[in-house]
This record gives structure tokens, sequence and C-alpha cells, in this order.
């Protein structure tokens, strides 16, 4: 007789559709009802009315069931009643005799013990371990073990305290099948199977050897479903020692601590998603900034951490923020959990790997010198740049920026090692990205300048702490003043002039460049229209715009309303604008949708520092302009520079063809003018002719001209 018949003879088994009709019965239930054919659930166990069935049901079949069964006749059968879900909405229930009173007592204080633990937050294995020492203290003549299956179907030893530990260690990771033991086979049958000999069962024939020595003779394996669908989580076994059947206290035995098995796997599960929203990263499934928190804390107070030493490396992707606005963020979540993954495998056994957030990664590596932690980053940036194949076959290729601090040299807190890191991850990015640095005190210093000088700016921009100088244009053929050039300086009240090349780039990047922009075209405009109004022979300006401020979307507002207070023609207003701009292609399609605009009203618009940099004659048709300014590095040697002297021939040649003035920048002796006006330049500012001036300067300079 097989194990199936055995234990189907032995314990009552119904199978109940989801509506509750009962679709099968075995030949031991058959045998209990006699004569009796129940249709429906409530016609079998007339306690479990449909009601019950539904909280039963809904709580995850978490109890064992004492009931009446409905057999015709004679005395009630008292019954215990199991429910295991079973695939496709299917429930089996597992009917066993009522126990004695002593037997039911014992079985009862176990499930206390057990419940008890698990309610008081025990671990899943400390829990597994007290049900199997209960369960052999209440039957001696067991050996009890509990295995976890996991999502791939390979088992892993939860509890067998009286097991040895090479044959708990043998049965690590063995994948379950129709042949594998007890334990493997009921898992994969989702089914107990009884074997009662371990000897001769064709089931155990890979395996007897790891169990026979030990005086292992049976095995009963029950597997534990957790879902409707069938998922197994775990099995429940009972060794023997001598091949004897099975007892009823055994399997009353059996079917409570299936039930307990399940109510801790379920409670392990929720405290582990519990944790995973807590600490865990959802798109990556990475520890998230808590996790990594709590684990690099618990390293850096460890007694030999400052001894040993190590490195923190904090790592950013380059060019991510592209991938999500051009792509989207779907692709965007794609990249963080490839490149996620990529990190993690390439790190094995380093528990404090964790996102910060967006795009940003984190590792702590104990022991790492700077040297270790230097070559360490510039492996990770070397793997990072491999191409990435995404799920729909696109390829992409990303860098990553990596700053790195030495604990304790840069830092014995968690804090201030994050914080040096972050600097020195800000040098990589400023050194081209795709890079790694580590912090030193010269990083620190720039950066604490630079938030000096972000709070300066704004003082200044609040309280009129600007100023304006101008630089006169001429006419390269009669020495005409054609208009001056507006330059923005800083006398700082303590650090004296502050050159724009140091302080326009910290305004761009905290985001005060709008505003200064804006500051200096209302305060140019202003001057101008009292000059005019003084009979001062100045015909125009010439404002500098930066990107942000001719993306802003309110320059032609400003201009208009200016133009409009002052009763100044739109002819004396230029706006310069950088090559630059025409990087990004979105940019130079707002660019020149508020370009043609300004042009429209008569406005002047002219491309700064012509020829350097990102040169593209075909903006020259594109953009509304009517002047192109020569750098100054072509005129630097033009005179001596046959190279030079061609380059700006070509220049004056485009500018005729395009029909737009030409203005040469950066004129500092009377032979750069006189090449100049042979070539045909238009005009001319620099040196020679004069120096940026304030206001007042410019006045008595224009006088003087007169």
């Amino acid at each position: 007789m097989s194990a199936r018949e055995t234990l189907h003879r032995e314990v009552g088994l119904a199978w109940v559709g989801a509506d509750g009709d009962l679709l099968s019965f075995n030949a031991t239930l058959r045998g209990w009802l006699g004569e009796a054919q129940p249709e429906r659930l409530e016609q079998l166990l007339p306690a479990l009315t449909p009601a019950r069935w539904a909280r039963w049901k809904a709580e995850g079949f978490a109890d064992v069931l004492s009931l009446e069964l409905g057999a015709p006749g004679g005395e009630p059968l008292v019954v215990q009643v199991q429910a295991d879900p079973a695939p496709d909405g299917l429930c089996m229930l597992s009917l066993l005799g009522s126990l004695p009173v002593a037997e039911r007592l014992a079985i009862d204080a176990l499930q206390r013990s057990v419940l008890g633990a698990v309610a008081g937050g025990e671990p899943l294995r400390a829990v597994m371990d007290l049900l199997c020492r209960e369960v052999e203290a209440l039957a001696p003549e067991l050996v009890c073990s509990v295995l976890a299956v996991d999502a791939e179907g390979r088992l892993h030893p939860l509890a067998g305290p009286s097991l040895p530990a090479a044959y708990t260690q043998a049965l690590e990771g063995l994948a379950i099948g129709p042949a594998v033991g007890s334990c493997g086979t009921a898992a994969w049958r989702r089914e107990p199977v009884d074997v009662r000999s371990i000897a001769t069962d064709p089931l155990w024939a890979p395996y007897k050897q790891l169990a026979l020595p030990i005086g292992l003779a049976a095995c009963w394996s029950t597997p534990v479903l957790m879902d409707t669908w069938g998922r197994v989580g775990a099995t429940f076994a009972l060794y023997y020692r001598e091949e004897v059947p099975v007892a009823d206290y055994h399997r009353h035995l059996v079917q409570a601590c299936s039930q307990m098995v399940r109510v801790a796997l379920k409670h392990d599960e929720r405290e582990r998603r519990i944790e995973q929203l807590a600490y865990g990263d959802d798109i990556t499934g990475l520890p998230n900034r808590a996790r990594f928190t709590q684990r690099a804390e618990a390293v850096l107070r460890a007694p030999a951490a400052a001894a040993q030493g190590g490195a923190l490396l904090l790592m950013d992707l380059d060019r991510f923020k592209a991938v999500n606005e051009l792509q989207g963020h779907a692709v965007g979540n794609e990249v963080l959990r490839r490149i996620g993954a990529r990190l993690a495998q390439a790190l094995p056994g380093l528990d404090t790997l964790a996102r910060l957030g967006d795009d940003e990664f984190v590792v702590l590596l104990p022991g790492a010198d700077r040297a270790a932690a230097e070559r360490e980053a510039l492996r990770l940036c070397a793997l990072a740049a491999e191409p990435l194949v995404l799920e729909r076959g696109q390829q992409l290729r990303l860098g990553l920026s990596v700053g790195f601090s030495l604990f304790p040299h840069d830092g014995q807190t968690l804090d201030a090692l994050l914080k040096h890191a972050d600097i020195a991850l800000n040098a990589a990015k400023l050194s081209g990205r795709n890079t790694a640095r580590g912090f030193n005190e010269e990083q620190a210093q720039a950066l604490q300048e630079k938030a000096w000088m972000e709070g300066e700016l704004r003082e200044a921009l609040a309280h009129g702490g600007f100023t304006l100088h101008f630089q006169p244009q001429c006419s390269l053929q009669d020495g005409r003043v054609l208009g001056a050039e507006v330059l923005l300086r800083w006398p700082h009240p303590q650090r004296g002039l502050i050159p724009p090349d140091r302080f326009i780039p910290v305004a761009e990047e905290c985001g005060l460049i709008v505003a200064l922009d804006a500051w200096v075209l209302e305060a140019a405009v202003q001057q101008l229209a009292r000059w005019h109004a003084q009979g001062l022979a100045l015909p125009s300006l010439a404002v500098n715009l930066s990107p942000p401020r001719l993306l802003h979307g309110d320059l032609q507002e400003q201009v208009q309303r200016l133009l409009a207070q002052t009763g100044l023609p739109p002819t004396a207003l230029t706006l310069e604008v950088t090559e630059r701009l025409m990087l990004d292609e979105r940019q130079d399609r707002r660019a020149v949708d508020q370009l043609s605009q300004l042009r429209a009203l008569g406005v002047g618009v002219s491309i700064d520092d012509f020829g350097t940099g990102y040169s593209c004659l075909g903006y020259l048709r594109r953009l509304p302009i009517s002047e192109l300014k020569i750098d100054r590095s072509f005129i630097h040697e033009l005179a001596k520079r046959p190279e030079d002297r061609a380059l700006v021939a070509a220049l004056v040649t485009i500018a005729r063809g395009c029909r737009l003035q030409l203005v040469a920048e950066g004129v500092e002796t009377e032979a750069q003018a006189r090449v100049l006006r042979e070539l045909g330049c238009d005009a001319f500012q620099g040196y020679w002719l004069a120096r940026p001036m304030p206001a007042a300067e410019l006045e008595a300079w224009l006088q003087a001209r007169l």
C-alpha cells in the first residue's frame, strides 16, 4: 500500500470548492459518513456555516477547529478539522478523530507556547526551534524538523535541534522534486508523504546514506501551503527511529504544528515586508538611507573600527537626469535597477551598499585605505560605464562619478563622512565625470568659499551691492562712438572688487543669475535714458544675457516695459548671447522664439565670443541676429600670425554675406586696429580704445571726444 493510500486511510479528507461545494472525499471519510452523501460543507460539518467558513478563510485558516461530523445515527463524531489552501481556489480539509483530554491539553499548551513566541516577536528560526523541542518533549520517540522552501523550490533548514549538523547542512539548497526523500517530495507534490522505511522506499534511495547511519528509520513530512495558489512555504517532518505506523497522537501533533508553522511563516513574511517598506528601496531592492544609516553606524561604532579604518564611497550616475527627462521614468527606474544589481554583484557580502535616493548610491568599505578606496571607486566607474541593454533592446551608456572619504581621518561620524564624500563627489563631477576623487581640505575650503559667496551675492542683490561699468565701442572706419558694452562689477566691502569669472558661475549654480541679469538690464536701460536726457551722445548699450535669463520667459515683457518707460528706441539696445546657448536642441528652439520676438521689436541681437568652442555656421541662418563679436583670442596675435589674419578675414566675409555688424573684442594695440580696418571689420572695443569704466568716467570720456 502506498504512503498516500496509508495516509488517506487514516485521515478523513474532503476537497471543497470556492463556493463551499463538496467535490470529493477519500475512503476514510466515506467510511465515517456511511450512507450520507453531503453536497455542501455545512451538511458535512453543521457548525461550519457559510459565515463561519468565510471568517475562517479570511483569517488564513489559522486555527484547527473542533467540530461534530454530520454523520447519520449513533453518537456525533467529534473531529479536529484543518484546512489547507490548494490551487485553483480549492481547499483540502483534513479531519482527525478527537484525542484523549490529556493529549489534547498537551497540544493546546504547545500551541500557546509557540504562538506566544510568534506574538512576542521572536525570530522565525527561534520559533521553529521552540516548536521542534516542544514536540520532542511531548513525544520523545520523535525527531522533528522544519525546512523552508524558497521561491526557486530549494530547501533551507529552519530547525532540527536533534538532527546532526552535518545532516541539516546536506539539505541546504537541495532542490525539491518527485523523488527527494519525504520533505522534498512532499513539497513537490504539495501533499503529505509518509515513508515507513527509509531503507527500502525509492523516494529515499539517493539520500538514505544520510539518514540510516544516524538512526533514522522512517519519515512523515507535511507541506505547509501558504495560499490558494498552492505556494509551499515549508515542510514539517517527523522522523522515527523504528519502522512503526503513525500514531493518532502524532497525526494530531502534525495537524496542529503545520498550522503553527503557517502562522509563523506568514507573520515572518509580514514583518519582512514591513521592514522592506521601511528599510528597503522599492526600485532597486537595495537598502535605503535609513537602513544604510543603521548598518553603517553599527560598523563605525565597532571597537576595532578606528584601528581598522575604512572608506565611504558616494556614487552618482552621470547623465541620469537626461534619461529620465527624454525617455521617461519607467526607463529611468529600469536603469536604476540594473545599475543597482551591477553594483551589488561587484560588491558581494557588503550589506552597507544602499541607494540613498534619486541616482545616488553609497557603500562603506571596512579596512580600505586611500589607495584601496580609489582603486575600488575606479573599478566601479569602469563597471558602470559598460553598456546597459534594456528590456526593449535599447542600449544606454552612462557613467559614474564617485567621491570618497576615509574613516577616521576625514571624519569619525557617518554625517561627517557623507558630507566630505559629497564634497569629493562634486570635485569628481567638475573633473569631467565618470571618475573618482577622494576628499581633501582644499575641496572643503572651495565649498565654504562658494557657500560664503552665495550668501554675499544674495545680500548684494537685495541691497544694491552691484555696479555697472561700460566699455565703449567705436567704428574702425571713422572713429565714431557706436555704443558701449555693459559689464557687471561687484565691489565687495571687505574683499574689494570680485572678478565676474568668480561670482557669475556661483550665481548660475545657485539660481541667482536670472535675477542678476534682470537687474543689469533694468539699471543699464535706465542709465542710458538719463544720458540721453542729458544730451550725451551714446547711441546704444549692449547687455549680456545668460542662457537661463533668455529662456526664463519674461524677457520680452521686461524689454517692452523698459522701452515704454524710458522712451528709448529699440535700436538703442543690443542683447548679447553666447554660443553655448545652442548646445541644447530644446534651448535652441526656445532661444530662436525669444530672439525672434525681440528682433521684431527692433532690438539688436549679438553673438558674443564668436568663433570659440561650439561655433556652427548653421545657426547663423536660424537665429535672428544682427551682430557678431570676434573673440579676443583671434585678435591677440592678429598682427603677427597669418593664420589669425586669415580667420578674421573669413569672419568678415561671413558677416558681410549675412549682413551682420562685426565687432572685434580685446583690441589692445594700434597694429591690431590697423589690420582689422584693412580687413574691413566694422567696429571694435578694447584697452587701446578705453578700459571698462564707471558711468561718471564714461561721461567724462565722451565729453572729451566732442
